[in-house]
């Protein structure tokens, strides 16, 4: 696992100071790859590539980057192509191999296939390839975000990194892209190619981008359609599943090294580490986050029993708000922007006690948008069954709950009766888009602290619908599947934006199984009533592997993610720390945001709020790098910012 960076002229003029800016930009993303280093510039320097090295290979035989071919052409490749073996032994009559590594096996696979290679490689990537002989770039980044990849264009320069901090010096000044700020505000989130920063974006999952000519061109190259099987029964694809499961958890155990795992205590992370023990007594390290200050945040029994059962060894750490006050700066640095909730912060500790022991480390992120693991599902269906119950339509359509089927799964939501109360308050059976616009919405009670007006309140709700009523993918069979559909595509790549910089915050190559194109095409086609058979959350995961998971956790009804006792923390031994943060001079100016309203209701917030993890880390992120912009620009004449 590494970091990229590089610089491309669009009309092919020499870049100034071409090395300086890559190396300015490669020390910025050196957490990245602590093991290497190296930098590649065309001849007339109108072209250049940075890349830094995590080693968790002997690189005598895989080669370095960035790497140049026989033939001109030159890769900064950051991922794992699983499968490259193969590809390598059916590229063999049209490639003449000089090492045994998965970047090689890139260019030749361009080589054989252009863009078109695009469709046969199997991981997690985001490469920018420089075609000497024709004189085009080709960048991509893979189909579900696992891998990060994003750009700016400054004076007609392309100048594209894995992390953000690095495209800081490039920038003329560094603000805030209203656009994004709304979505964040909003979801917690940015749902499109639009990032924080103004005139920063990102690939999206599943994209490549070329230059040719001085044109840029942006481009699909993979989609999740649900193109829905209703020929098979639950037992063909419970086996299928099964097969897809263990053929994906044996790829990503291909390693020169032990790997180890993450274990929360939930379905997701407890399967695939049972599962990697299974396939090899050597990974038997896993390794867990816990809060033991509050009741209702200790999660290590549930990880205690799967460790057990896996015969694994369980690290623990034991998180505080002293952890906090010590880290939570450098976790809003290596976010570049704040997403998805304070599950970063926790996430950054356990990644950190696991670079002290592995350097390669699966997780389970992915299960919940693919198999229907989140308690809003259960809510939306809940209200559904009721509103068919009184129309008399919940036999119409391919899958609608009946209020007597749903209710034994109800036990779940009994610690989300705020978030319940919070939905239905404005009243119910409205759209289905803005049904669920209302379950992920993180603002409703933020109208004090933001100043709305200009930031296109409005236009977040249409943008979520063009995505949750996209019927190019989601063929409207189920609520369910629109519901999961737009989680796939919204909110998994903001958690996969957490998992890689928490772990390469530590030099820690971080791997996701559930992630594997062909098992995510496969569940694609699995009816919504197989998949959350009566509002069971990932009914289909737990009863094929029924025989694997431990009962109790099969039997659980209390899992709440990664959760963070804020609340306890900033009302108490974080108080003055949280105070002092938001009383400073400068977090008075901040564009957007009303300090004196922040200040008088940010203990109001409710158990389910995420009001007060979103404004702090906003307040962070200013300092972090609006209030060090100077600093960023002045590392193209000095050294970077500590």
């Amino acid at each position: 696992m590494c970091g990229i960076a590089g610089i491309v002229d669009l009309q092919g003029r020499p870049v100034p100071d071409l090395h300086r800016k890559l190396s300015v930009m490669s020390r910025l993303i050196a957490h990245r790859g602590p093991d290497g280093d190296g930098i590649w510039m065309d001849e007339k320097q109108t072209s250049g590539f940075a890349h830094r090295r995590l080693s968790i290979i002997d690189l005598t035989d895989h080669g370095a980057q960035p790497m140049q071919a026989a033939n001109g052409t030159v890769i900064t490749y950051n991922g794992e192509i699983y499968n490259y073996p193969e590809l390598t032994r059916a590229l063999a009559s049209h490639w003449d191999f000089q090492s045994a590594s998965d970047t090689e096996t890139i260019l030749a696979a361009y080589d054989r296939h252009g863009a078109d290679c695009l469709q046969h490689l199997r991981g997690m990537f985001a490469f920018a390839l420089w075609d000497q002989k024709n004189r085009t770039l080709l960048a991509a980044r893979d189909r579900f975000g696992i891998k990060p990849f994003y750009y700016t264009l400054v004076d007609g320069q392309l100048i594209f990194a894995s992390e953000i901090k690095a495209l800081l010096p490039m920038l003329p000044d560094v603000r805030t892209n209203a656009s994004a700020f709304a979505e964040y505000l909003t979801f917690q989130y940015t749902i499109g190619q639009e990032t924080l920063f103004e005139g920063v974006k990102q690939l999206l999952p599943g994209q490549f981008l070329t230059v040719r000519n001085g044109e840029m061109h942006i481009a699909r190259y993979w989609d999740v359609n649900y193109e829905i099987d209703f020929e098979h029964t639950a037992t063909f694809f419970n086996n299928r599943l099964e097969e897809l499961v263990d053929d994906s958890v044996n790829i990503h155990l291909r390693s020169d090294v032990p790997v180890g795992s993450y274990l929360s205590g939930g379905i997701d992370s407890s399967l695939i580490a049972l599962l990697a023990k299974r396939h090899d007594p050597a990974n038997d390290q896993a390794f867990h986050g816990k809060f033991t200050c509050f009741p209702g945040y200790d999660e290590s029994p549930h990880a205690e029993t799967v460790a057990e059962k896996a015969g694994s060894t369980l690290h623990q750490i034991d998180i505080t708000a002293d952890d906090f006050r010590d880290h939570i700066d450098k976790v809003i640095y290596h976010l570049d922007v704040p997403v998805a909730g304070p599950g970063s912060f926790p996430q950054f500790m356990v990644s950190k006690l696991a670079s002290e022991h592995v350097k390669v480390v699966l997780g389970g992120q992915g299960g919940d948008e693919i198999f229907g693991g989140y308690a809003r599902y259960v809510v939306a269906y809940f209200e559904q069954a009721i509103k068919a119950a009184i129309d008399g339509t919940y036999k119409n359509g391919n899958f609608v709950v009946t209020p007597e089927s749903i209710i034994p799964n109800l036990g779940v939501l009994r610690e989300y009766k705020p978030l319940i109360k919070e939905f239905w308050r404005e009243g119910l059976f409205g759209e289905l888009d803005a049904r669920y616009f209302r379950l992920v919405n993180r603002s409703n009670d933020m109208d004090g602290e933001i100043e709305w007006e200009g930031l296109g309140r409005e236009k977040v709700f249409e943008d979520f619908r063009a995505i949750f009523n996209n019927d190019n993918n989601v063929r409207k069979e189920a609520y369910f599947d629109s519901m999961t559909h737009f989680d796939f595509k919204c909110l998994l790549p903001a958690l996969l934006q957490v998992e890689d910089r928490m772990s390469m915050a530590h030099g820690l190559e971080s791997r996701v199984p559930l992630l594997d194109h062909p098992l995510v095409e496969f569940a694609a086609t699995v009816p919504a009533d197989v998949k959350f058979t009566n509002g069971n959350m990932k009914h289909m995961l737990k009863q094929t592997y029924a025989d694997v998971l431990p009962r109790s956790l099969l039997e659980r009804r209390d899992k709440m993610g990664f959760p963070v006792p804020l609340r306890e923390w900033f009302s108490g031994e974080l108080s003055d720390m949280v105070q002092d943060i938001f009383r400073s001079t400068k977090a008075g100016t901040r564009e957007f945001i009303n300090q004196d309203a922040v200040l008088k209701n940010f203990g109001n917030a409710s158990q389910f709020s995420r009001k007060t993890w979103g404004l702090l880390s906003l307040e962070l992120w200013h300092q972090q790098f609006h209030d060090r912009a100077a600093e960023y620009r002045q590392m193209l004449t000095s050294g970077p910012a500590s």
